[in-house]
């Protein structure tokens, strides 16, 4: 065996038990929240935990029956159990992408604790949709209770570049960056306005690189779509 292939096959075996690794704790995390629902038959909060857990394993069948499992059984008992099982849905129906049904489940919750989770939720959804008007919408309406809060900021910048309001959407993401200084997709969105608002970009493109190179790289055909913009526009 030659040392290329030998170095082929100890890589392979470290993903392997890396792989094993996270199955086998995968596997202990199920069944101690699995327990929980057995010991704790009248407490939500161990039926929402499974349900989150489910989804993060992508398994969104098994989480939607057992959210609406939880509904049926605690809905009429008490309103914060009903309101945070309604969120734990809609991101059941997010997560797997029936952005429609997410929708509907986030619309309903009304916990004053949980309405800005909600809206910033019905935002990205409506994202998701393409549908950058009601994002806009949703968006205001969140970032109204938490004004410097970095999500609801960079949801709101990405929204109004998609419907051409690069400035207003350059103040969103200069709050992202001044609340998260090392967030580099803040960084790169806030370069393209800079791009579009004929402003200095080069910068902010440095620093999106060298504080999330992967989204960078993602993303850097955008450029040259914008500089082709630009110079039709010019001329």
């Amino acid at each position: 065996m030659d040392e290329n292939t030998k170095n082929m096959k100890s890589q392979h075996d470290k993903i392997e038990q890396e792989r094993e690794l996270k199955q086998k704790q995968a596997d202990e995390t199920l069944h101690k929240l699995v327990k929980g629902i057995d010991e704790h038959p009248h407490d939500y909060k161990t039926y929402y935990e499974l349900g989150a857990f489910l989804v993060e394993l992508h398994n969104y069948t098994q989480a939607e029956e057992l959210m609406m499992k939880a509904l049926g059984l605690f809905a009429d008992r008490s309103k914060k159990a009903k309101n945070t099982l309604l969120y734990g849905l809609g991101n059941v129906y997010y997560s797997a992408g029936d952005f429609d049904k997410a929708i509907e489940q986030f619309s309903k919750v009304n916990d004053d604790k949980l309405k800005f989770d909600a809206y910033m939720m019905l935002a990205q959804s409506y994202m998701s949709k393409d549908d950058y008007k009601r994002a806009v919408v949703f968006a205001l309406t969140a970032q109204g209770m938490r004004r410097q809060n970095p999500d609801i900021n960079y949801i709101l910048g990405e929204s109004l570049i998609a419907l051409g309001n690069f400035k207003e959407a350059a103040g969103f993401l200069d709050a992202v960056i001044k609340a998260d200084s090392k967030n580099g997709k803040a960084y790169f969105e806030r370069g393209l306005t800079a791009m579009m608002n004929d402003e200095d970009f080069n910068d902010y493109f440095v620093k999106a690189k060298e504080y999330d190179p992967k989204y960078f790289e993602k993303s850097k055909n955008r450029l040259a779509d914008i500089e082709k913009f630009i110079k039709a526009k010019q001329k």
